[in-house]
């Protein structure tokens, strides 16, 4: 029949729409005798696909019925479906005696209505139309406007969440450290996220620390008021859970830093730290750090171990830090390990910050003291508590003498992982129902003011 491929998908669409296909195989519309050729040719075509008595005769009938009734679609050029399938329905309810919607006019708005705001389908007048509301909010008058419609173009839902993967650093022995699946929303904050971390580990939300580490040590830090939208894209995201402010009475916390304890829970100061001199406030308080272990320089530098999270006196010396660092690595270390007078076996880096590398000196009293601590602190983000990222620099050869060949942490895997990857990973469906009630949503309109 030449170009006709947009005239059979119409005819396959309408013929496969199983209330108008009845409608017109059965015979149950009454058309204006000779003149609704268009409708009882169709019908025609519709009955004979479904009863199986098609022939190319009455395809080729229909389309000289069209060419006769509609100049545009004369000849064998090529033609838009969708235009030709409005052609076809407008014609269709000329030929059944309807007022078309293209020939009505727009009723004038009245007062009242079905429904408070956005838009109602209304079939009345034998032709149906949308009810357009609208509601001041400040008087609460209503307006409706009746509009006839022929098609509406409806949206499809988008997915509104997407799968992320978060690290729990608990502080149980048990469950240590395991990987969840979240579905957090594309256009939320890391607030939300923050909830959600904590209550798939049990925790209060303003204990939770979220940073991203990479395979190279940490990033940065969450803050509440940070949009979702690159959080965990730059690198795996870890949600620190911190001790216990007291170490008594928790039998499931982690080891506590070695050195003698006060009944309170504070770490009792030699004499020549407590007697030091500290020009920041602050310091005989308690401290988050979160820690990571790297080695190598260059190209070659790596993160072992795990992530850690403690909590310590800013008084500390560099000897004391230095033990309560080795305290929480012993289970990854070969054997017992002392630090020899003021000797260091590793470097303190502040991480995560824009400033240029900060580096804390052994020969400082108070190395928590530093400055630039202060200012790590301040910039560790909204939401979760104050903490300060330190990087724990080891040479090669002393991190082979002392961890061998120890890796990244073994992180447990929970289901919601492979659950949530699967679900993102489909293609999303959606109803008919779910776009139609997208379409009719209330909106806030945009007012000008006076």
């Amino acid at each position: 029949h030449g170009n006709t491929c947009f005239m059979n998908a119409v005819v396959q669409c309408l013929s496969n729409t199983a209330p108008l296909a009845e409608f017109l195989a059965l015979g149950r519309y009454r058309a204006r005798g000779a003149r609704a050729e268009v409708t009882h040719r169709l019908a025609a075509l519709v009955r004979a696909l479904w009863t199986r008595d098609y022939t190319p005769q009455l395809s080729a009938e229909f389309k000289n019925i069209v060419s006769k009734h509609s100049s545009q679609f004369r000849g064998n050029a090529q033609h838009d479906a969708l235009e030709f399938l409005l052609w076809l329905l407008d014609r269709m309810h000329e030929d059944l005696g309807a007022a078309s919607p293209a020939q009505q006019t727009r009723v004038p708005e009245e007062v009242g209505g079905p429904r408070q705001g956005g838009r109602t389908p209304w079939l009345g007048w034998g032709c149906p139309r949308w009810v357009s509301s609208l509601t001041c909010p400040h008087c609460l008058k209503q307006s409706n406007t009746f509009d006839p419609f022929l098609c509406i173009s409806l949206p499809i839902p988008l997915r509104q969440t997407r799968a992320l993967n978060v690290t729990l650093v608990l502080q149980c022995e048990r469950r240590r450290f395991v990987r969840v699946g979240l579905a957090v929303p594309l256009l939320g904050t890391v607030a939300e996220l923050r909830e959600m971390v904590a209550r798939e580990g049990h925790i209060p939300p303003e204990q939770v620390i979220l940073a991203e580490v990479s395979p190279r040590g940490f990033l940065r830090s969450l803050g509440d008021a940070e949009e979702l939208g690159a959080a965990g894209e730059g690198a795996p995201l870890y949600a620190f859970q911190p001790p216990p402010a007291r170490r008594a009475g928790c039998p499931r916390s982690l080891p506590a830093s070695p050195g003698a304890a006060h009944p309170d829970g504070q770490r009792l100061l030699p004499a020549a730290a407590r007697s030091s001199d500290c020009l920041h406030r602050g310091a005989g308080g308690r401290i988050l750090l979160l820690l990571c272990n790297t080695a190598g320089a260059g190209p070659r530098l790596a993160r072992f171990g795990p992530p850690l999270v403690l909590r310590e006196e800013r008084g500390v010396s560099w000897e004391q830090l230095q033990q309560s660092i080795l305290a929480q690595l012993r289970a990854l270390l070969r054997g017992e390990v002392q630090a020899q007078g003021t000797g260091a076996l590793f470097r303190i880096r502040l991480a995560g910050g824009s400033a240029p590398c900060t580096y804390l000196s052994p020969q400082d009293p108070r190395p928590l003291c530093h400055p630039a601590v202060d200012r790590a602190l301040q910039l560790s983000g909204t939401g979760g508590p104050p903490h300060v990222k330190l990087t724990v620099e080891w040479d090669m050869s002393t991190k082979e003498r002392l961890f061998g060949n120890v890796q990244e942490e073994v992180v447990q895997d929970a289901e919601s992982v492979r659950l949530q990857q699967q679900a993102h990973r489909q293609q999303q469906s959606c109803t008919l129902d779910e776009c139609f009630q997208l379409y009719t949503k209330e909106e806030q309109v945009p007012t000008t003011p006076p």
